[in-house]
């Protein structure tokens, strides 16, 4: 399929999609959904692809809605529909096929991520960050509007509810440093190394066996919302798959020959 608003590579069994609306820093308009959607759709689905890279062209990750476009849509509020339902058929879905794809996303942040494109970097598993990027999480306060796309989930998830409230509302700009400290990202890197680096994370785990990582992500996923008892009892589900399975025996087997060796 022929992209617009995005670029779209497979290469070594890693994808690589671009948002690439750099004029705008990669803000979301209709077309971007829709196209970012059928490549999501194409990742879960292809065989051949073991993890995928998420960056932006240019200055920009992603500075979430473009506001030109919503700003249309009020000025004909016969053909617009509410804000809610634009979430609920565009933006959430984008969220949840990241997060319930079984397979690694790692969000290679170049630059500014604003408003819902903060949400589409946390969604993915891991985050590597240019040291000259940030996050605005703040933005939705200044247009009188609350974080959205996940966003009042994930923030207080990973840094709890002080720094998510903090960073929705006093912090302007989240930079590089800030983020790594905080636990938003897994490395802050020169801009110049963000995708090399999350091309060596990518190629390691696309080396892993696929089933195994597909079964964590399943259930990481769902120990933020388990109790202690039911994460055991899915961990013995899901490791009783997983033992069954030829990968499981043929690295225990070649582990064991190098012992010996």
């Amino acid at each position: 399929m022929a992209y617009e608003t995005l670029l779209y590579e497979v290469q070594d069994g890693i994808a690589l999609i671009t948002l690439n609306r750099p004029d705008v820093l990669n803000a979301f308009n209709e077309r971007m959904f829709e196209e970012l959607q059928q490549a999501l759709r194409t990742v879960e689905r292809d065989d051949a692809v073991r993890a995928v890279i998420l960056t932006g062209a240019g200055r920009g990750f992603c500075a979430g809605q473009d506001l030109a476009e919503m700003r249309q849509r009020y000025e004909r509020p016969e053909e617009a529909a509410s804000i809610g339902e634009h979430l609920r058929t565009r933006y959430n879905p984008l969220i949840l096929r990241i997060r319930n794809t079984e397979k690694p996303f790692i969000a290679a942040i170049n630059g500014v991520a604003a408003g819902a494109g903060c949400s589409l970097a946390l969604a993915c598993d891991l985050r590597v960050m240019a040291e000259n990027a940030s996050f605005v999480f703040n933005a939705f306060a200044k247009i009188a509007l609350i974080p959205d796309s996940g966003s009042t989930w994930f923030l207080p998830h990973l840094v709890g509810y002080a720094r998510a409230f903090e960073a929705a509302t006093l912090i302007d700009r989240l930079e590089a440093p800030q983020a790594l400290a905080w636990g938003l990202v897994n490395a802050v890197t020169p801009a110049e190394q963000v995708l090399p680096t999350a091309r060596e994370w990518a190629a390691r785990l696309r080396d892993l066996p696929p089933r195994a990582v597909g079964w964590l992500k399943r259930a990481l996923n769902r120990a933020l919302t388990f109790t202690l008892e039911q994460s055991l009892e899915y961990e013995a589900h899901l490791q009783d798959a997983a033992a069954r399975t030829p990968e499981h025996r043929e690295r225990v087997e070649a582990f064991l020959q190098r012992r010996r060796g």
